[in-house]
Parts: C-alpha cells; sequence; structure tokens
C-alpha cells in the first residue's frame, strides 16, 4: 500500500497514529486534508525542505515505515488471508498420511472428526503455528500457498489464528464493557460503543441465557464465555483463521455461531463428535493413529440428513428446557407434546 497516495483525511482515519508522525516531524496538514501526502509535500518550499535536511522521498518512506511498524506493534496490520493449505506428514506409526494436499478457501467451514485421542487437536496446534515440518507430524502448513517465514510464524502482535478453547475462562476483575473496550481501543476502532454493543447482541444471540455489559466477566458461566469470545472473535478480532475445539461442550447456539463467524469471512475448523456440526461443514478431515485418514466432501445426499439431525436437536433442546423448568418429561412425552 503507498500510504503516500491516501488522502490525508483517510490516512488519518485508519491510522490515527499518524499525526503523531506529521507533529514530530513539524508537518502542519491542517487545511490539507483532502490532499494525499505527495500532494501535501510539493506545496512545501524546497528552500524549507532544505533548512530541515529532508526530501520529500525521506519524509515518504519514514512515514511508510512509521506506519507498518506500528501497526504491527498495536496489532492492528491486516492479516489477509485467502487460504490455507496442509500438506501431509506422518501418522503415530510413521506411515505418511492418507492425502496429498488439503487448501481451505475463506469463508469455509471444515471439521475434523475421529476418536478421542486420536489427534484432533494436534492438528489444531499445528495449524495454529503454521507447521512447517517442525512439529511431531512433520505436516507443513501453507499461507496462500506459501510457508511463513519464522518472524510471521511466531509474531505475538500479528497473529492470523484464533484457537477457541473447551475451556474459557476469565480470571480479570473487569465488566463485561470494560474487557470489549480494552480489546475495541486496542484495535484502534473509530466507534467503540457501537462495536460493543454489535458484539453484545451477536454473544446473545448465542448464549443460552442473557447477560449485560455490566455483568463482571468472571461471573460468565461457561456457555455465556464462550459466546462472548466466539462473538468478539468474529467481529472484532483480526485473525482470519479460527480453530474451535469441541464447540458442542460450549452451551451455545452452534449453528448461529458458525453462521456469524462464516459471515465474517472466517476460515473455520473444529474438532467436534457431533454428527449435526460435521454434516454443517463443506468438508471433514477423518483422523486417525495420529494422522489424516481420510478427507470426505459433504454431499447434498448428507445436507439432507442435515435436515433430520436438526429436527432430532429440537425435540432434545425442548427436553433440555423443559428439564432446567422443574417439569418432568414422561406425561408430556406421552401427550405429544414433543
Amino acid at each position: 500500500m503507498r500510504y503516500e497516495e491516501i488522502r490525508i483525511s483517510d490516512l488519518l482515519a485508519k491510522y490515527p497514529f499518524a499525526s503523531s508522525y506529521f507533529e514530530l516531524n513539524k508537518l502542519s496538514v491542517s487545511g490539507f486534508e483532502d490532499s494525499s501526502f505527495s500532494e501535501f509535500l510539493e506545496r512545501i518550499p524546497e528552500a524549507e525542505l532544505e533548512e530541515w535536511a529532508m526530501s520529500p522521498e525521506k519524509l515518504i518512506e519514514d512515514l511508510t515505515q512509521y506506519i507498518d511498524q506500528m501497526s504491527v506493534f498495536l496489532g492492528v496490520k491486516e492479516n489477509e488471508v485467502n487460504s490455507i493449505t496442509i500438506l501431509p506428514g506422518f501418522n503415530k506409526h510413521g506411515e505418511k498420511e492418507n492425502f496429498e494436499k488439503l487448501t481451505i478457501e475463506k469463508s469455509e467451514i471444515v471439521s475434523i472428526v475421529g476418536p478421542t485421542g486420536s489427534g484432533k487437536s494436534r492438528l489444531l496446534a499445528d495449524i495454529e503455528w503454521a507447521a512447517n515440518k517442525d512439529t511431531p507430524t512433520g505436516r507443513s502448513v501453507q499461507i496462500n500457498g506459501e510457508l511463513l517465514d519464522p518472524s510471521k510464524r511466531f509474531s505475538t502482535s500479528n497473529k492470523r489464528v484464533a484457537q477457541l478453547s473447551q475451556n474459557m475462562n476469565f480470571v480479570m476483575d473487569l465488566t463485561v464493557e470494560e474487557f470489549l473496550t480494552l480489546h475495541a481501543e486496542s484495535r484502534m476502532v473509530e466507534n467503540v460503543e457501537e462495536m460493543i454493543s454489535k458484539i453484545l447482541n451477536a454473544a446473545n444471540e448465542l448464549a443460552g441465557e442473557k447477560f449485560q455489559l455490566s455483568t463482571p466477566v468472571t461471573g460468565l458461566s461457561g456457555g455465556q464465555s464462550r459466546a462472548l469470545m466466539i462473538a468478539d472473535t468474529a467481529i472484532l478480532s483480526k485473525s482470519p483463521i479460527v480453530l474451535i475445539d469441541e464447540i458442542e461442550n460450549a452451551g451455545i447456539d452452534r449453528k448461529k455461531a458458525l453462521k456469524l463467524l462464516v459471515s465474517e469471512e472466517k476460515i473455520v475448523l473444529m474438532a467436534t463428535h457431533d454428527p449435526s456440526l460435521a454434516l454443517m461443514a463443506d468438508k471433514r478431515v477423518v483422523i486417525k493413529n495420529g494422522g489424516i485418514h481420510q478427507i470426505i466432501e459433504t454431499d447434498q445426499e448428507e445436507k439432507s440428513l442435515l435436515v433430520e439431525l436438526e429436527k432430532m436437536d429440537q425435540v432434545i433442546q425442548q427436553m433440555r428446557n423443559r428439564l432446567r423448568n422443574g417439569e418432568t418429561l414422561t406425561k408430556i412425552y406421552k401427550e405429544g407434546e414433543i
């Protein structure tokens, strides 16, 4: 991106910290907001630039470096990820994994299935660390068709992956509003209040029981915590890849959660034992003995089965609600209410 060609007003709207660069270099851009930085520099007399021992080229170079460095430091630099590609390693027996290449595009959902202990979480970990034949599986993971260099793989300020584990416990003594405000301000969001409201509404759509901005994050239930983090990850996080470990145990509306993540153009991979979630995915990866054993595209016939599974889920959810309200199920079931 050539920052010097962007209108100064647009530049400051997207990178508010650029104002510090102008101030440090005694560049008064007031009144020139509709001009680009290059056009602004053309209006400065050459004699004045010589007096400062500065050249337009040097000022443009320094501005570019300043914005890039600050963006990385603040974690607001865009992480454009259109695809991830997994190349095979080996299973626990040292046998080559049973596939040639798996590429996952933006807005795709991939489920990871297999017995407990088979290696589902290991696959998620390989993706999180953009493995380069340096993990127990020997897999390689490419971003946009290329392996990442170490500076990008291990960067803490510009992460490409957000991982939502089975347990989401907060230890901070903050309210939901304070927590979201901190995150929004760290991302330099323009309208913090609007962003917070959007995340809260989305989280309450996912949670079984609604909560308020004034609720302490340590007082949230497991399902509420998971709902808050999924909404925050989908709407505010810059991480384009989301890894979820057993979302069925989260106590949230799983279908809405996945739709929310995909609507924000995330690449979603989830380890699951739930047949409904497995069939909601575009494809599923079958893990056996620590390796990828099979990759199955979800066809139309399986999608039709998903409709029936969702009906069963609704029945089970109704039963859960009855139990929570202190009702018995035997009489209700006999009378055909469920």
